[in-house]
């Protein structure tokens, strides 16, 4: 029982998407990016992108490392986010479900080690991420409010985390 926790744990974790550098996951042979929309890249009411968030798209493109955005979510939110940064999309991903997830892959054409998923909720983002044998980096919320579900999903994710902690398997603090 124990070991299905393992599926919860993110490869690596940081304080956000603009502390993930090109030339890191690089290094780690990183041809592409599955990420999460809501709270990952921006707070979940925020309709689009930031100056942050299109400089860091536009890095990662100048080091051709392919970024495709799944989400959750429904069509019109994650179309009117992704289109103007001329970036794929998959919505209603039904994450942590690994279709999605392998589907996009196929498509970025990348082998599985080649590819990380970045979002900031370790039962879609993180879970799904790892079931499809994927390098996961979790983020911090960039908002501390949620939708209902995710605030559901938040009070389970503190109890993994916990014990985790207890267990010495992580060391940063929310």
């Amino acid at each position: 029982m124990l070991w299905m926790l393992s599926y919860f744990l993110p490869s690596e974790h940081v304080k956000s998407v603009f502390d993930i550098q090109p030339q890191a996951l690089k290094k780690r042979g990183i041809k592409g990016i599955i990420t999460d929309l809501d709270n990952t890249l921006v707070a979940w009411d925020v309709k689009d992108a930031t100056p942050e968030v299109i400089q860091w798209f536009k890095l990662m493109k100048d080091h051709d490392i392919k970024v495709t955005i799944i989400s959750n979510n429904n069509k019109e939110r994650v179309e009117i986010f992704s289109e103007p940064l001329s970036t794929p999309f998959v919505y209603s991903a039904r994450k942590p479900l690994s279709n999605a997830f392998k589907t996009v892959a196929r498509e970025m054409e990348v082998k599985k080690k080649e590819v990380v998923v970045i979002g900031d909720q370790l039962l879609t983002d993180v879970l799904g991420g790892n079931l499809s044998g994927f390098y996961t980096i979790l983020v911090v919320p960039i908002v501390q409010t949620d939708g209902k579900i995710t605030r559901f999903n938040r009070k389970i994710e503190r109890k993994i985390l916990n014990y985790f902690r207890r267990k010495g398997k992580i060391s940063w603090e929310e």
